[in-house]
């Protein structure tokens, strides 16, 4: 088991549109990413923080990739972010 982290910096004024896009995206991720696991969104008062499941650390590199994230999440995210997400992969053992 693999999990891709993304850490964003969005203000909390923000953060009802970023949970938007995450329920907006979170549906074809897990129906059309090769070995998508899992996607939940947690929240802090530092960030907010996408936790990613896949089968291996491959697809989880191989999603930040994709259409689905280069252009549609990270095209719905960016206006929305205070400075650049940390992207932090890990994997189970």
């Amino acid at each position: 088991m693999a999990y891709l982290e993304i850490s964003l910096s969005v203000e909390e004024a923000r953060r009802v549109q970023a949970a938007g896009v995450y329920q907006r995206y979170k549906p074809p991720f897990l129906s059309s990413v090769p070995d998508a696991v899992s996607k939940e969104l947690l929240v802090r008062d530092e960030d907010v923080q996408v936790l990613h499941g896949f089968s291996t650390v491959e697809q989880a590199r191989a999603y930040l990739d994709s259409d689905l994230f280069t252009k549609d999440v990270v095209g719905g995210l960016s206006p929305l972010l205070s400075a650049d997400p940390e992207v932090r992969i890990y994997e189970t053992v």
